[in-house]
């Protein structure tokens, strides 16, 4: 950053984004948060928030189920483990969760794919309507990364999300829409050339990518996707004696660094 760009910046703040006039009023993107925007439901004024978009309501329960679908209120899945974790050591609720959300940006799973496999529909997009054939697109990504991210899954090959959500984008009426067909296209070649199947993340990209989401847009709405299943897991953890979360005896624990040393 320059000198010139660091002294505009001094002493102010340009921004599109809302400001709140204490004792009058707040604007958000441009709207009154209490008098414009005050009969949103938190999940929409969130997506406006990001996108300052109105979705329509058949978009906003779509979004609303991607979320609900992978709620899961299991303690020995990834987030859900350190907010139970969390609670067994007697972190407080709001350190517990965060926590829990922190571990939801791994490299293979959770929101970071999410937002790379929305570029790729994005960008596998532009290739087709430049007259590329779908499986050269899907063979390249495969050379460059060595995978399509949202393609395959660790431990069990089935997603037991897909159907459902096939289910819901049907039932809602966007099931024609381009990234979404694309999608199952590549699931039904890659079964052919490799048996490999899609998993959630192909189609919450491709559907992203359907309602017009940036990547960086798609990666701060998907963030909250697995935390409805924290709080119960934390509850649990809490009702339960301290330290008691997966406990191990230290007889079970192979070690097999530098000697115990002797004083």
């Amino acid at each position: 950053m320059s000198n010139r760009a660091l002294l505009a910046a001094e002493g102010h703040l340009v921004t599109a984004v809302g400001k709140a006039f204490l004792s009058d009023r707040v604007v958000m993107r441009g709207r009154d948060l209490h008098r414009d925007l005050g009969d949103m439901s938190w999940f929409a004024l969130h997506l406006y928030g990001i996108t300052g978009r109105d979705f329509t309501d058949n978009e906003l329960k779509l979004l609303n189920y991607l979320w609900v679908s992978t709620s899961y209120p299991d303690p020995s899945i990834w987030p859900n483990n350190t907010a139970a974790l969390a609670g067994s050591a007697r972190a407080t609720a709001s350190l517990a969760m965060a926590a829990g959300l922190v571990t939801s940006e791994a490299s293979l799973f959770g929101v970071k794919p999410l937002k790379k496999v929305l570029a790729f529909f994005l960008r596998a997009k532009q290739e087709q309507a430049n007259g590329r054939l779908l499986a050269d697109i899907v063979e390249d990504e495969i050379k460059t990364n060595g995978l399509v991210y949202g393609y395959g899954r660790p431990l069990v090959s089935i997603d037991e999300r897909v159907p459902h959500t096939i289910a819901k984008v049907n039932e809602l009426g966007f099931a024609e829409g381009e990234c979404f067909k694309m999608s199952l296209a590549i699931n039904d070649y890659l079964i052919k050339t490799r048996k490999i199947a899609m998993n959630i993340a192909a189609l919450d990209g491709a559907l992203g990518a359907d309602f017009g989401f940036t990547p960086e847009q798609f990666h701060l709405y998907m963030n909250l996707i697995v935390y409805a299943g924290q709080p119960a897991c934390y509850l649990d953890a809490i009702s339960k004696p301290e330290g008691s979360f997966f406990p191990m005896r230290c007889s079970n624990i192979r070690y097999g660094g530098v000697p115990r040393r002797k004083w």
